[in-house]
């Protein structure tokens, strides 16, 4: 799994042994070293806890799930990209989506009419 790629990464850049995140996390280094080999033993859970523990974000996670679900093949070198611009990106667009869905059915139906040449 990429997210394991991921997680052993950045422990690695944080200058972090697996004894240390395996033990703030309350597991082993056996356990920590299955999550970062992406072992199908471990769980979505796991990586979560440990990419939050390091300070990360999870869009590697959640971004590889997405293109899983549309049976589309997640590109490699975007965990190693911009994820978290690539998140806010997202964040923002999906905001702005439900901040217009929002307006349209807050708006009075006189104001709608208005708009779409009705009065």
């Amino acid at each position: 799994m990429l997210s394991g790629e991921r997680i052993r990464h950045e422990r690695n850049l944080r200058g972090i042994t697996q004894l240390q995140l395996a033990t703030n996390m309350g597991g082993s280094p056996r356990w920590l070293r299955e999550i970062e080999a992406g072992a199908p033993v471990t769980k979505l859970e796991d990586h979560l806890n440990a990419a939050l523990r390091l300070g990360m974000t999870t869009g590697h996670i959640a971004f590889s799930i997405l293109f899983a679900g549309h049976r589309m093949r997640f590109p490699r070198q975007l965990i190693y990209g911009d994820l978290p611009g690539i998140e806010r990106k997202c964040i923002e667009v999906i905001s702005e989506s439900v901040l217009a869905a929002l307006k349209q059915n807050l708006s009075p139906e006189w104001r709608r009419d208005d708009e779409n040449g009705k009065i």
